[in-house]
């Protein structure tokens, strides 16, 4: 595998010339795609990026397809993307985008191709939605003599489906998860036993097989099985019940937890992706090292139930949809590795990777570029810094990262990759497994086209060329021009990108749909923000427009981007980014701040460490643990002990003189309450945000050491103290308002004690972090440096005055000592290190209900835990889960909540009796958080909190924190 590692020297964020029609070149003309008329059915950012890189392009004649959901169902949701296309004749109105049946899909299908020709478009693209990898949607795009913009019908069905393309895989060599992709085949085999009674089976319902298949006697049960399913979805027909495909997955996964013990089973639906149709069970064998079999037939028994709600997420539960479940081994201790591809049918190229093993519910977060020359780079920086163990493992990602990019162009050949795709692997240190193929462009594509651009060049002229910087564009090239597309040769733009998914979650990274976006910032240099245009201004008012993040879709609101010349310099533009951004409105929750605590978590530690898929949950239980011990302490209580203190020392030192220590006490106090609201605003920041106290925490992690119980300062705290106010984003803006940035008097003040630090400090000769040996040096009564006695003894009052009652700040090293928080660890080798407690299951669900506590709610009632779909039982024709009058343990479920496109379970947090069910309109009623769903009657009695215990227990605590920073 060749690829060019020349650098491409054009601003990341400008691209080129993207009208190929107005070249000199005859050749370059040739690829045109101004006659390209296509409609875009899908919405997000994807679809606003569509229509700018298409305007770009010079296609004018395109379309968009808007849903009810996108401009009726929820006020203030209207697509912002209509404030720019103004011409309603190319605003396609439908019920929503993919149907709520197999029926009504079939029927969205067919709509939307009329309006397709109805309305003069020849093409259609689907972005990173779902019908972006819907074969049965390309297959009738291109029976109707249309083009679909993306990989084929045939690519489709070989690469799209989870269970053929692990078979495809299979095929030509590409190691692969271990795990079952036959379930359906075997559950058929299972019932009807012999080869005699599935011929009969094929032939007793007219199913249209392949003869030659049939009478190949060669062929196993479960293959003939299968092709004999695969007739049964053409004509619309089950073959067997759901309940014998539940009981058959049961033995699977029994049979497989057997196997592999410690392990968990993944349960997989062919379609889907971004964490939807996706379920793990065996949790609970996960610390048993002897698990029995009673133990293994109780973890298996939840298979059924996970089974029908993938069926229900994908909607996969209709007679004769294709209900194939893959049954796959969990990798424990795993990295989401996933390489970009690029084909025309002929070729395919790979263009780098990207880590997403940031995630939670299968939902990316953070997902960070891989690439060959990104990690030469930070190996050539270890070695000079004579880091070894990192050395090797960063020439282990290298030679894992070429196996991927060679196994994931001879995959893109044997499906006959046309368009753009991407190669999914789990990687486990120097091995991987391909997992998925995604037929579609992923919503990190931008990470990738950041790194890469794409330079295609005439066969017949090394001279004549153009280059293609957006993977939209190299989608739309290749619909339009197929195979006359020469195979690129791919550039690098930058060595690193980092994408964070700004999401409506709230601070346990659940979903928070319903909440009001009044204001957004405006981007930074260097940000890239793909956001569906919620934050563009209103075109005539310059004003921001309102906009409610509905929970009809996935939470996501934007991608936020940023690029460096390697990856740390990425991270530090992210961190920026994140600190820049304001985001304010009526029952918003995002994940915002989890962002910037988590990035400059890496920044603390090293950034090319290498998180597993089950790194973020730990750490979210991390947090909590801060936000928990952050709740008993009191700062203003801790300021005003702190005064107190002070006093005493100045008694203690003047005993021998009452007037003296009098006015001395005055001055000090004088002294102290001038610098109260500078010391106690961003510690009480700190305290109340966990996430941002964890990032805070990080990157300070060498600026302190505890000796003997007691906090020692490593690095000048006034410097701490002013590098604090940039992280909160207080530091002084004239044009902000006083409450959210630093008071000018305070500012004042600080200012001063910087100059004066690093004036002393540069006269000593000293760098920063000798803070340590600049305070031996003034704590010293003889005069030092050349100063004679009375110069020296102001020398050390100003030292002292400036930096009184900032040891105050190291009570958060403390909320960090006593929560084991640096015990969450980046090794030499990269490997992160999680301690064992912070997987405890039962301690991450009380630290979910820390960071978020559960909505006020009366002790005779149940409420809704967030906003979205209610649904009372847990797939239709199922039972309900409770009904009136009926008695319900704790941990039993009660109802399923549809939001941001995922079906969650809630289970009951304590043992009661139904009294009365408040949701009357039935299934798909929208609910919001905090509305009362049941009257109850609790099996024991709440007890209230008794808020002076409370009060007076912070008092304690937080006088124990002072005894060890005064």
């Amino acid at each position: 595998m060749a690829h060019t590692s020349e650098k491409y020297t054009t601003n990341p964020m400008i691209h080129r010339d993207r009208r190929l029609g107005l070249s000199q070149s005859a050749w370059i003309r040739s690829f045109s795609c101004e006659d390209l008329k296509p409609l875009i059915v899908c919405r997000g950012p994807i679809r606003k990026e569509a229509m700018d890189v298409y305007q770009e392009m010079g296609i004018t004649h395109y379309g968009i397809l808007l849903s009810e959901k996108d401009s009726i169902v929820y006020p203030n949701a209207l697509a912002p993307e209509l404030r720019t296309l103004t011409d309603s004749k190319r605003v396609h109105r439908v019920p929503d985008y993919t149907g709520a049946s197999k029926e009504e899909r079939v029927e969205r299908i067919h709509q939307i191709i009329n309006i397709a020709i109805d309305n003069g478009y020849d093409s259609i693209f689907a972005g990173y939605g779902f019908m972006a990898e819907d074969d049965e949607f390309v297959g009738a795009i291109e029976k109707a003599g249309l083009n679909f913009i993306g990989p084929c019908a045939a690519t489709q069905t070989g690469a799209g489906k989870k269970d053929e393309a692990k078979r495809t895989a299979l095929s030509v060599n590409v190691s692969v998860t271990p795990g079952i992709d036959n379930v359906t085949a075997r559950t058929l085999v299972k019932k009807h036993g012999t080869r005699e009674k599935l011929l009969a089976l094929a032939n007793s319902d007219g199913l249209q097989c392949d003869q030659k298949v049939l009478a190949d006697e060669k062929l196993s049960l479960e293959d003939l099985a299968d092709h004999i399913l695969y007739a049964s979805y053409a004509r619309g027909v089950d073959l067997f019940s759901i309940e014998e495909l539940c009981a058959q997955v049961e033995a699977e996964c029994a049979a497989m937890l057997k196997k592999h013990p410690q392990s968990r089973v993944r349960l997989k639906a062919i379609g889907g992706g971004g964490g939807k149709g996706q379920r793990l069970l065996g949790a609970a064998l996960l610390t048993k090292k002897n698990a029995s079999d009673a133990d293994i037939a109780k973890a298996a028994a939840d298979a059924p139930g996970l089974v029908r709600e993938i069926l229900n997420e994908v909607k996969a539960n209709g007679i004769g949809d294709n209900k194939n479940v893959l049954v796959e081994l969990n990798i424990e201790q795993t990295r989401h590795n996933e390489i970009q591809l690029l084909g025309n049918g002929d070729w395919c190229i790979a263009l780098g990777g990207r880590d997403c093993s940031l995630q939670m519910h299968e939902q990316k977060l953070l997902e960070v570029s891989v690439t060959q020359e990104g990690l030469m780079a930070a190996i050539e920086e270890a070695k000079a810094a004579g880091r070894k163990a990192e050395v090797k493992a960063l020439e282990s990602d290298l030679k894992v990262l070429k196996r991927m990019e060679e196994e994931s162009e001879r995959f893109g050949k044997a499906v006959g990759l046309d368009s753009a795709s991407t190669f999914e692997c789990i990687v486990d240190r120097d091995r991987h497994y391909f997992m998925e193929v995604n037929t579609r462009i992923q919503v990190e594509h931008r990470v990738t086209e950041l790194c890469y651009a794409l330079k295609f060049v005439n066969p017949d002229d090394a001279n004549d060329f153009f280059v293609v910087e957006s993977l939209v564009e190299a989608m739309a090239l290749l619909a339009r021009h197929k195979k006359r597309v020469p195979k690129p040769q791919r550039f690098v733009r930058m060595n690193a990108a980092v994408e964070a998914r700004l999401n409506a979650t709230d601070a346990s990274l659940s979903p928070h749909a319903g909440g009001m976006i009044r204001y957004w910032s405006k981007p930074i240099e260097g940000e890239i923000r793909d956001d569906q245009g919620i934050s563009m201004l209103n075109p005539d008012t310059g004003i921001f427009m309102k906009y409610k993040v509905a929970g009809a879709y996935d939470s996501n609101i934007a991608l936020l981007l940023t690029t460096g010349d390697d990856r740390k310099a990425s991270y530090d533009k992210m961190s920026e980014v994140l600190r820049a951004t304001t985001l304010r409105g009526s029952d918003l929750a995002t994940n915002l701040e989890f962002h910037y605590g988590l990035v400059n978590w890496f920044l603390g530690r090293n950034v090319m460490a290498k998180p597993t898929t089950r790194f973020v949950v730990p750490y979210l239980t991390l947090v909590g643990t801060l936000k928990e011990e952050a709740n008993k302490l009191d700062p203003v209580y801790a300021f005003l002990q702190m005064k107190k203190h002070y006093a005493k020392m100045v008694a203690d030192a003047y005993a021998d003189q009452p007037e003296v220590a009098a006015k001395e006490s005055k001055n000090m106090s004088a002294l102290l309450d001038r610098k109260g609201t500078l010391i106690i605003r961003p510690i009480e920041r700190l305290l109340g945000d966990p996430h941002l106290l964890s990032g805070w925490l990080s990157i300070n992690t060498k600026n302190f050491r505890i000796d003997n119980g007691k906090v020692v300062w490593l690095r000048n705290p006034v410097g701490v103290l002013n590098e604090t106010y940039e992280y909160l984003h207080m530091n002084h803006r004239p044009h902000k308002p006083a409450a959210e940035i630093i008071w000018s008097h305070d500012n004042e003040l600080l200012q001063q004690a910087l100059r004066f630090s690093r004036t002393l400090r540069e006269n000593f000769g000293l760098a920063r972090d000798e803070y340590f040996t600049l305070n031996e040096i003034v704590n010293k009564e003889e005069p030092q440096g050349g100063f004679d006695a009375d110069t020296w003894q102001q020398i050390r009052s100003a030292h002292f005055g400036y930096e009184a009652g900032l040891e105050l700040l190291g009570m958060l090293f403390l909320v960090g000592q006593n929560t084991k928080f640096w015990d969450l660890r980046v090794e030499e080798d990269l490997e992160i290190t999680i301690p064992e407690y912070l997987n405890d299951t039962d301690l991450q669900a009380r630290m979910k209900k820390v960071l978020v506590p559960p909505p006020a709610t009366k002790a005779d009632e149940i409420v809704a835990a967030c906003g979205g779909m209610y649904y009372a039982q847990e797939a239709p024709g199922m039972p309900a889960f409770v009904a009136e009058g009926m008695h319900f343990e704790k941990g039993q479920a009660l109802y399923i909540i549809e939001v941001m496109k995922m079906f969650n379970k809630v289970y009951a947090p304590f043992s009661g009796t139904i009294d009365k069910i408040l949701v009357t309109s039935g299934d798909g009623t929208i609910v919001s958080k905090g509305q009362p769903l049941f009257k109850v009657t609790p099996d024991e009695k709440f007890v209230e909190v008794d808020v002076n215990a409370l009060e007076k227990e912070k008092r304690t605590l937080t006088s124990e924190y002072l005894k060890a920073v005064l």
